[in-house]
């Protein structure tokens, strides 16, 4: 069985420190608007600003987190390219990295 290199399973843990606020307002989003709208939850009372200024804060907090994510592990993905001979499936690694920054998310659900 193939090893997850420590740099990755590192830069993705500590990546899911900050991915914190980006999937909150994720979730905020997607509660408030479309889960809402089809019933399945109800909108907080005092959300009457519309959706512009979540866009406005959530698309460019969004955009530099998913650009950082991206760049870290493509950058680890290449490093693993020359270091190893079988680099394993591509899918296996993207999936894995964004599990493991999920961790720190879940891990704050669970305690809270």
């Amino acid at each position: 069985m193939r090893t997850y290199p420590t740099a990755a399973v590192a830069v993705n843990l500590l990546l899911g420190l900050p991915a914190v606020v980006p999937i909150w307002l994720l979730w905020y989003f997607a509660v408030n608007w479309p889960l809402a709208g089809l019933g399945w939850t109800d909108r907080e009372p005092t959300e009457n600003d519309g959706m512009l200024p979540w866009f406005m804060l959530a698309v460019p907090v969004l955009s530099v987190f998913a650009g950082l994510w991206w760049l870290a592990n493509h950058l680890l993905r290449r490093r693993r390219r020359h270091r190893y001979a079988d680099r394993g499936p591509a899918g296996a690694y993207w999936t894995t990295s964004a599990l493991l920054t999920l961790v720190p998310t879940g891990m704050l659900i669970a305690v809270l």
